[in-house]
C-alpha cells in the first residue's frame, strides 16, 4: 500500500535543505531518506520532484513516499491458500497435501500504518515447515489483498503457536522502525497473562518481580530453550522477565495454580515459558516444559498476550488495547477463581 507523508514548513522556520526538515519534522533517519529518494515520486516539494539538498522555505510543502505498492513473499502468495477469510475452521474436505485454510481476522485496531489483531491459540505467526499456508501472516496478506492493498507483511515480534493474544503488524517500513524504537525505549509495552503450576504469594500491592536469566537453545532438543546461568552455552542471550502474581487457588486434589501478569524486557524464544519453569512454576498445559501436567483446563500453554500500549508512529497518539480472554482462560477463571 502506498503511504505518503506531508510536511508543512512553518512560517517561523529558517530556509534549510529538504533533508533537514525530513529529519527534524518527519523524524526520518538518514537511511530512510536515502531509501525514499529512489522511490517513484519519492521526495517532492510543492508537488514537484526535488533533491533532498534543495532549499525549502517557510510555507513550502514537502511530500515523501514511505512505501510503494509491494508484493508479499512467495510463501504468502501460495496458491494453496484460500484467500477469502470468511471462516474460523479449516476445510477438512480438501484432498491436497496442504489444506485450504480460512480464518476471519479478529482485528483490534487498524489505521494507515498499523494493523493489530488478536491471534488465536494453535496458529503459527509466520510460514514454517508444515505451515506455509495457514499462518497468521498468510491471513494478514489475504486481508490486505482483499482490500486491494498489496502491503508487505511486517509483524512486530511473534507469538508461539500455542500463545493467544495481541500481535502488531506495521504497514510500512518507517512505522516498523519507529515501533521497534518504542519497544527499545519502553514506550511500547505488552502485558501477558499466564496460569502457572503451584502456589505463589499474591502481590496485593501490584509490585513486580524480575527474572534475569540468560537463555540458549537446548543442545539436545532443537525445539526447546534452556537456562544458561553462566552464558556459556552456544547461542546464549540475556533475557529479562517481570511478573506479578494476581491470585492463587487450589483447583484439584493436591494441585494449585497461580494467575500471573507478565511483561518482557527482552523477547527471546519461549522466554516466559522457560523463565517460569526455572522457578518451579511452569505454565499449565505446557507439554514442552511441564511434562507432568495433566490439567483438564488447558490443552496448550496457558499464555495470553493480554494488553498493549504504544504510540501511533506518526501522530504519537497513545493507543491502548486489550485482547479478550480466550475460552480456556475464561473457563478456568470462571470455574476456579
Amino acid at each position: 500500500m502506498e503511504r505518503y507523508l506531508d510536511i508543512y514548513i512553518p512560517e517561523e522556520a529558517s530556509p534549510a535543505p529538504v533533508s533537514h526538515f525530513l529529519r527534524t519534522q518527519a523524524g526520518l533517519t538518514k537511511k530512510q531518506i536515502s531509501q525514499a529518494k529512489f522511490r517513484p515520486g519519492g521526495v517532492r516539494k510543492n508537488g514537484q520532484q526535488c533533491r533532498v539538498t534543495e532549499t525549502a522555505c517557510p510555507g513550502d510543502q514537502i511530500t515523501v513516499c514511505l512505501e510503494t505498492d509491494s508484493v508479499d513473499s512467495s510463501q504468502l502468495l501460495s496458491p494453496a491458500f484460500y484467500p477469502g477469510p470468511v471462516s474460523s475452521k479449516s476445510d477438512s474436505s480438501n484432498s491436497g497435501s496442504e489444506p485450504s485454510f480460512s480464518y476471519k481476522l479478529d482485528i483490534l485496531y487498524e489505521d494507515q500504518d498499523l494493523l493489530i489483531v488478536n491471534k488465536p491459540a494453535g496458529m503459527v505467526t509466520h510460514p514454517s515447515g508444515g505451515h506455509y499456508c495457514d499462518s497468521l501472516s498468510n491471513q494478514v496478506a489475504a486481508y490486505f489483498r482483499s482490500k486491494g492493498e498489496p502491503t508487505k507483511v511486517r509483524s512486530m515480534g511473534r507469538l508461539d503457536r500455542e500463545t493467544s493474544g495481541i500481535l502488531t503488524f506495521a504497514k510500512n517500513q518507517t512505522a516498523a522502525a519507529r515501533l521497534q524504537k518504542q519497544r527499545e525505549t519502553g514506550l511500547l509495552q505488552k502485558t501477558y497473562l499466564a496460569v502457572v503450576s503451584g502456589s505463589l504469594l499474591p502481590d496485593t500491592d501490584g509490585s513486580f518481580h524480575t527474572i534475569s536469566i540468560p537463555l540458549a537453545p537446548d543442545p539436545d532438543d532443537r525445539l526447546k530453550m534452556v537456562i544458561s546461568l553462566d552464558s556459556t552455552l552456544p547461542g546464549s542471550k540475556y533475557a529479562e522477565t517481570c511478573y506479578s502474581v494476581l491470585n492463587t487457588v487450589n483447583y484439584a486434589s493436591q494441585a494449585s495454580a497461580s494467575l500471573v501478569m507478565l511483561r518482557l524486557k527482552t523477547g527471546r524464544t519461549h522466554q516466559i515459558r522457560v523463565h517460569m519453569a526455572s522457578l518451579g512454576h511452569p505454565l499449565l498445559g505446557d507439554s514442552l516444559y511441564h511434562l507432568s501436567d495433566t490439567t483438564d483446563y488447558f490443552s496448550r500453554s496457558a499464555l495470553h498476550a493480554w494488553k498493549l500500549t504504544l504510540q501511533q508512529p506518526f501522530t504519537q497518539k497513545e493507543i491502548s488495547l486489550e485482547a479478550p480472554l480466550p475460552e480456556d482462560f475464561h473457563k478456568f477463571h470462571e470455574t476456579i477463581f
